[in-house]
């Protein structure tokens, strides 16, 4: 399995990662051959469904990062074919209950920690039959923490065994605690939020993890989370595209005023 996700998240270590909103293998490529740590693939909110994941995934692989999918839902089938086709975590969204968590766990871990169907098509023929041994210790489940409810049941939450992390969904977060969609740092509420969930990791020795930039990662990780996305290709793309048309734009203005 392409560097070991589950072993690098227990280090302690802080793991930067892209987010791919578009549906394109070369797209993931170029992002895992980035200087990231991780790449996620959104079947969430992204532009892609089953068949362009498993493409995205096999790219990630060639560049020897870890994929991790984002599932649309908590449903074992589709979390069981994320599997299959080689994702080495899964990020389950809108995860409120601790029964909702160890339904995630199920369809994550094979028996007995979990449910999971055995039928590793595409994963065993890149990891060969030695995947199902090894299969339990290396996947990451993160359920994601982005509603009130879930804000609190956080700490039982965290404790439900197979659990390897709690994703911090900022966005969806605040606006269940009746703020505008971003990043509210500052807002006492939403502070309290990010310091109740990073508590809750470590006071269970999993992970904490969110969706983030690269302004806002150094304050991320002061504040104790060890899995952070730093770059987003779709507003990656935008941002480029719009520095690069304004600087041709100012070179030509400038040789138009010097004429």
């Amino acid at each position: 399995m392409p560097g070991s996700l589950m072993t690098r998240l227990s280090s302690g270590e802080t793991l930067l990662g892209a987010w791919g909103f578009i549906g394109d293998a070369l797209v993931a490529e170029a992002l895992a051959r980035g200087p990231v740590d991780w790449v996620l693939v959104d079947m969430q909110h992204g532009c892609m469904g089953y068949e362009r994941a498993l493409e995205m995934i096999r790219a990630i692989d060639l560049a020897g990062k870890p994929a991790i999918v984002r599932v649309p839902a908590n449903d074992p089938g589709t979390i069981g074919r994320a599997l299959d086709a080689g994702a080495a975590g899964i990020i389950i969204p809108m995860i409120e209950t601790v029964q909702e968590a160890r339904k995630a766990v199920d369809a994550c871990l094979y028996p007995p920690l979990g449910r999971r169907s055995f039928g590793p098509v595409r994963v065993g023929t890149r990891d060969g039959p030695g995947y199902f041994a090894v299969a339990n210790g290396q996947i990451a489940v993160i359920p994601m923490i982005e509603t009130k409810a879930a804000l609190d049941a956080v700490d039982e939450i965290a404790a439900v065994p197979g659990v390897s992390g709690l994703f911090l969904g900022p966005f969806d977060l605040s606006v269940a605690l009746g703020l505008d969609p971003g990043d509210n740092d500052g807002v006492a509420i939403f502070d309290d939020a990010v310091a109740k969930l990073v508590e809750a990791t470590r006071r269970h020795g999993i992970a904490a993890a969110i969706m983030s930039n690269a302004r806002l990662a150094p304050l991320r990780a002061r504040q104790g989370f060890g899995m952070i996305s730093i770059f987003n290709d779709l507003m990656g793309l935008g941002a480029a595209l719009a520095s690069d048309a304004k600087a041709v734009r100012g070179a030509l203005e400038k040789e138009k005023a010097d004429a």
